[in-house]
């Protein structure tokens, strides 16, 4: 599989992860902004979290990490949280807008 497609694969995984606080996904509320497999089968996840000092941090980063743990090509996996650029509601999809009746 090419290296196009299992990141694409990831980012689909990654759609089952939900903020438990807030029951929508991750992706859908742009916390993701790349994931990618390396040469050495790492899968490296660049997110962020809807607050600093969010208490689910360690659940949420746990729950990224079984997501792609069971993929073949992944022998590990690496979530790096990051704070810039900052979130702002203006990242999430048009469906987590909905689900969470944001205009």
């Amino acid at each position: 599989m090419a290296n196009e497609e299992v990141n694409e694969k990831l980012m689909e995984a990654l759609e089952e992860v939900e903020d438990p606080e807030l029951g929508v996904d991750i992706v859908n509320l742009g916390l993701v902004y790349n994931v990618e497999l390396d040469e050495e089968s790492i899968a490296r996840v660049t997110m962020t979290l809807t607050a600093m000092g969010c208490p689910l941090a360690g659940t949420i980063t746990n729950d990224v990490r079984n997501a792609l743990i069971d993929f073949d090509e992944v022998k590990e996996v690496d979530v790096n949280i990051v704070w810039n650029p900052p979130w702002t509601k203006d990242k999430m999809s048009r469906y987590a807008k909905i689900a969470l009746g944001i205009q």
